[in-house]
């Protein structure tokens, strides 16, 4: 049954809640919802005064501008990093989802072909198919290159074979790309539904976790019981019980994770050494020119969170070469006859260079040019010359 529940009744809840238990659900939800300015002061007001555990009488109550601008970086902190995750899981699963339909339409345009300008059938393309995940690209096709070189098969026969090779690669492609799209759409499901962890809370609060672990079951009591009388008030008589979800927790991340994931402006961070090799490598992997192992590699260090070898909770990986990613993408020509014309150019052999003519020029004869040892000799039989 659809739920009555909406974005306006959570935020409308979660403002009339007490102050305490308004804070703990803002923090809690801090990937969809945003802290105030007045909730910040709460934060810097309500946690222990440092002083007081050092044994100091405290003598003012006024908060200080570094408590504030300490709880404020600290939101910042986790704020940025729970919403960089959820953007770059959505940019995840937007590249795939567009790199999968542009092979889709490769390997259309290859069985096209296989079947139109070679010759096969619709029962020898399923058998390639079937043998994708088990065929050994890099001996067959430098096996095919040295029989070109050699002049052992004709020109299309290599388009043929070649283009065999490619077909199978780009379905062994596909495959991968599924399997990647899974996982990203799992790792997504699971983060839109967890909330920030308890120790993440209570280091931005500055209270222990036994204080914390008190305050929030009360708050979450608080929070469900006003938003079901909320929902109770808003369904027509009669339906309550069947409008009203059971689980209105997992139900408020279900329909918070419905609004647009906001996109943010990313810098280069020193992927791939410069800008340009990293332009030139994400060209090559939407061409499908790149080595499967480079391939999986470089898609590795796109999705990470964080930089390798950063400390804790430090450095965010940049969200720069899935943006550049998803703009290629999206300037891609899918195209039947781009995409064929594509696929001609893949599998043309490479020009053969014309081999220069071996020069035979007949030389006149002319007396054999004797050394100094040789003249030595003969003069030694000759004697001494007749005048």
């Amino acid at each position: 049954m659809a739920s009555l529940l909406t974005v306006e009744d959570i935020q409308a809840v979660i403002a009339a809640l007490p102050p305490q238990a308004r804070v703990m659900h803002r923090l809690l939800l801090l990937q969809y919802l945003d802290v105030t300015e007045e909730d910040i002061a709460y934060l810097a007001a309500d946690r222990p005064d440092p002083r007081m555990l050092a044994g100091n009488k405290k003598t003012t109550q006024q908060v200080t501008k570094d408590a504030l601008q300490g709880v404020s970086d600290r939101v910042d902190q986790y704020r940025r990093r729970v919403r960089h995750r959820r953007e770059r899981g959505a940019l995840q699963v937007d590249c795939i989802v567009r790199l999968t339909r542009l092979l889709d339409a490769r390997a259309a345009a290859a069985e096209r072909l296989l079947a139109s300008r070679f010759g096969l059938g619709r029962d020898a393309i399923a058998e390639i198919g079937a043998q994708a995940r088990t065929a050994v690209p890099k001996p067959a096709l430098r096996a095919l290159q040295r029989r070109w070189e050699q002049d052992e098969v004709a020109e299309e026969d290599y388009r043929k074979e070649r283009l065999i090779l490619e077909y199978q690669a780009i379905l062994r492609r596909l495959d991968r790309e599924r399997r990647r799209l899974e996982m990203a759409k799992r790792e997504i499901e699971l983060r839109k539904v967890s909330p920030l962890q308890d120790h993440e809370i209570a280091h931005i609060w500055g209270i222990p976790l036994g204080t914390l672990a008190a305050r929030k079951v009360k708050a979450l009591h608080q929070y469900l019981e006003a938003l079901q009388s909320r929902l109770a008030r808003a369904a027509p008589a009669g339906r309550q019980a069947v409008t009203v979800p059971l689980d209105l927790w997992k139900e408020t991340f279900l329909v918070l994770s419905e609004q647009p994931v906001p996109r943010t402006a990313a810098g280069y961070d020193g992927l791939e050494g410069t800008e340009e090799t990293l332009m030139e490598k994400l060209a090559a992997y939407l061409a499908g020119t790149l080595p499967e192992e480079q391939e999986a590699r470089l898609w590795n260090s796109m999705v990470q969170d964080a930089l390798p070898n950063a400390e804790t909770g430090d450095q965010l990986r940049s969200l720069f070469a899935l943006q550049r990613l998803l703009a290629l993408l999206s300037e891609a020509d899918t195209a039947p006859d781009a995409v064929e014309e594509e696929l001609l150019a893949r599998i043309a052999p490479a020009a053969k260079e014309p081999v220069p003519p071996v020069a035979t020029e007949e030389k006149a004869p002319s007396e054999a040019e004797l050394g100094q040892i040789a003249q030595h000799v003969l003069q030694s039989f000759r004697g001494e010359e007749r005048r």
